[in-house]
């Protein structure tokens, strides 16, 4: 008996719970209908509709700010379809080129511990002007002689050589390294004169005859950095120059993207030990150099400087600089400028050119690979054969 009363109670208990459960759900129902308002079809967002055309972005109290639309690049690429887009492009991709090439030096510096120049600071604090030409004299610790005699003639002192950069934009400097022990006597000695005349630029890199490769390689690298210039001139110290004639035959090639341009030849290769000028490598060019410009003087663009600084890491050295450079720009498309007066002799030779109106541009001995005994005769050159002052201050580049 009592196990049925407990089956009833709890059929009944049952059907409690069922009733309970329908009601709160209808409760539910009811609530769920009150509280929650189908939005508007007008507030629904179109499937294929720009988000940016119809939606504004707030945020509390700041400005409301459209999403930007997308632009149609199509009209600005018409635009650049001109003669003188593919040059401008040329141009901007080179610029920004230097830009990453100086930073690149600036690092090294710093990670070698070597000190910023003083001219790199000032350059990077006032912005980096345009500047016509540097002209790089290669020297040593050894010839204080030859340069006081190039001081003494062709390159302007003082003043006037401020004047030269800041009024024509021609940067001259005499390029020199260090020694294997830096801050040794020779190198107190370059700095003392440096005060004085201040007209040297330092590199990073030790002195020495087998090593003028590298040093052509770190001269342009570091050039390129200090100064945005069209041209890059690298000249030895036993030659004699006339800046005007040298700017207005670079001047012709402004235009002109990647120019290496100097005295071209293409000698034997030297394959005896015991002879001037010998190359170790001499296997890999079989009997004849390709075509480079000598070594006394040359100049390259911009364009060239940049992409040794770039690829300087990378590019080999010969035991000769001018077949070294020459080497670096085989393969690329380099427009070779052969220019006869970038090599005249020294009297009669540029002198006779002179009287003719055909000034030479530099002027040295080729027996001696440059003015034999300059100290002693580059005077006497520079009184047949040098243009006037005047004629550099009135050229205009």
């Amino acid at each position: 008996m009592s196990w049925r009363r407990g089956a009833g109670d709890g059929a009944v208990a049952r059907r409690w719970v069922l009733l309970l459960c329908a009601g709160s759900f209808c409760l539910g129902l009811l609530f769920t209908n009150g509280m929650w308002t189908l939005p508007e079809a007008t507030e629904v967002a179109k499937p294929n509709e720009t988000r940016g055309e119809v939606t504004d972005l707030t945020a509390g109290d700041c400005n409301s700010a459209k999403v930007p639309e997308k632009h149609d690049f199509r009209d600005t690429l018409q635009a650049l379809d001109t003669p003188n887009a593919a040059q401008t492009l040329d141009k901007t991709i080179s610029n920004l080129e230097s830009e990453l090439s100086a930073a690149r030096t600036l690092q090294e510096s710093f990670l070698n511990g070597s000190p910023v120049s003083e001219e790199y600071r000032a350059s990077e604090s006032a912005g980096r002007r345009k500047y016509f030409m540097v002209i790089g004299i290669n020297t040593a610790f050894s010839s204080r002689k030859r340069r006081d005699s190039i001081r003494n003639t062709w390159m302007p002192q003082g003043e006037k050589r401020k004047k030269l950069e800041e009024e024509k934009g021609i940067i001259i400097r005499f390029v020199i390294g260090h020694s294997a022990i830096a801050g040794g006597i020779v190198d107190r000695a370059i700095a003392a004169e440096d005060t004085k005349h201040g007209d040297f630029m330092r590199l990073d890199h030790v002195e020495g005859y087998l090593e003028l490769s590298g040093k052509t390689k770190t001269y342009f690298a570091t050039a390129v950095a200090l100064w945005d210039a069209n041209f890059y001139v690298k000249v030895d110290d036993d030659v004699h120059v006339n800046i005007a004639t040298l700017g207005q035959i670079l001047s012709k090639h402004i235009s002109r993207p990647r120019v290496y341009t100097g005295c071209m030849k293409s000698g034997p290769v030297l394959s005896d030990k015991d002879v001037r000028y010998y190359e170790p490598e001499h296997w890999k060019f079989g009997d004849k150099y390709f075509r480079h410009a000598t070594g006394q003087l040359y100049a390259i663009s911009k364009d060239l400087a940049t992409y040794i600084s770039i690829n300087k890491h990378v590019l080999h050295k010969y035991i000769n600089e001018d077949v070294s450079l020459g080497s670096w720009f085989i393969g690329l498309d380099v427009e070779h400028i052969d220019d006869r007066r970038l090599c005249c002799g020294t009297p009669p030779d540029c002198e006779w050119k002179a009287q003719a109106g055909n000034t030479c541009a530099a002027s040295f001995d080729w027996r001696c690979s440059g003015i034999c005994n300059s100290v002693d005769n580059i005077l006497g050159v520079h009184n047949k054969c040098g243009e006037s002052e005047k004629a550099l201050w009135a050229a205009s580049f």
